[in-house]
This record gives structure tokens, sequence and C-alpha cells, in this order.
């Protein structure tokens, strides 16, 4: 999983307390093993000192909580992997682009077992599905917004398409393969997806 190397200026205590970005980054990994390995509920700011080798301070002088620590880690990786809005020329080259780029991320074997936790834990934690859904859901459906919005502009789409269920078609048959029903996710099935994608849009009214 990658994850960002400097520590963002907002994120800076005050005063003359500087964080040191090598002990940043050795935290961040270090919590997104423990997520890996004990799941939400279970991980504690303790348990990710002794996993990092740092002290509490250090975390605390970060993150007042591990639900803000939580939070801002995983939303910065998401941040880095939001899909890309470019045109690749035609809608079905754009679902298909976010189909393999989804893929590869949903691939990396920290968020296999990352994101099943959280999305579980959202259900029982009302103020981290809330959080986790304005800072990694809502960014990806503004993206492909804009891609089905690109779309209309070019008269590949009617214009009272559904905009509500054909960004949800754009995710929710891989998440459910990925998490759920398991399968092959090779390139057969990525150009299956797509098509499929594709018709559900289409019919989106």
């Amino acid at each position: 999983m990658a994850m960002r190397s400097e520590t963002s200026p907002s994120r800076r205590p005050a005063g003359s307390a500087v964080l040191r970005e090598s002990v940043t980054v050795t935290i961040r990994h270090a919590v997104f093993e423990e997520l890996a390995e004990s799941g939400y509920a279970r991980m504690s700011m303790e348990a990710v000192t002794r996993r990092a080798g740092v002290g509490k301070a250090a975390l605390y002088r970060r993150w007042p909580s591990k639900e803000a620590m939580v939070l801002d880690l995983v939303s910065e990786v998401a941040e880095e992997h939001l899909p890309t809005t470019e045109d690749s020329g035609s809608l079905h080259g754009d679902i298909e682009r976010f189909i393999r780029d989804a893929m590869d991320a949903l691939r990396h074997p920290l968020v296999a077992r990352i994101v099943p936790d959280l999305l579980a834990e959202s259900t029982r934690n009302g103020r981290l599905g809330k959080s986790l859904h304005e800072s990694v859901i809502v960014p990806r459906r503004v993206a492909v917004a804009t891609v089905l919005r690109r779309a209309v502009h070019r008269g590949e789409l009617p214009a009272d398409i559904d905009l509500s269920l054909a960004i949800d078609l754009f995710g929710a048959p891989l998440y459910f393969r990925v998490f759920a029903a398991g399968g092959a996710t090779d390139d057969a099935y990525v150009t299956r997806l797509a098509n499929a994608v594709l018709a559900g849009v289409n019919a989106s009214r």
C-alpha cells in the first residue's frame, strides 16, 4: 500500500515540536499492518506503538485518538488512489480503466483485509462510518460523476440518466466480486464486467 512520506503542514504541531518524517512513515506502516491483523475494534494505540517501536508520545503528538489516526491515514491513501478522470475517448474505455485501477488497489493484500473490516465497523460506529463516507466514498463518486457527465456531453448517454444509480454500477459489482462472491478477476472478466456496466449505465433512466 503506497503511503505518503511527508507530513502535511496542516497537521504539524504548534510550538517548537517537529514531527520526524521517518517516524511518521514507520507509524503509518504499523497502523495498516495492525488494522489488517487485528481489525479496527481490537486495534489499540498501544499495539501500534509496539509494532512501530516508538513511544506513545510519538502517536499522540500526531493524532489525539485511534479514530483520528485511522481516518487520517486511510483518507490519505484513498486520496492517492482516486480513480482518474482523464478522458480515454469513450465511456467504455473510461469504465474499463476504472475497473482495472480499482482492481489493482483491491488486490493489495493489506487493502483486501482492511477494507471489509472498516466497512463492517462503519455499520456499528456511526461517526466512523460518516467520516469514511465523506473522505473515501464521496470523492470517488464525484470522480465517476465527472466521467458520466462527460459521456452525456459526448452524446454517449442520455441526459436523463439516473446519475446516482449509474455511479453505483461503476464500483458495486467489482467490490462484491472481490470481497463477497470471489472468483476470477482476469482480463476476460474485466472485459465482461466493463460491457455489463456499460449496458447497465445506459439503462439507468
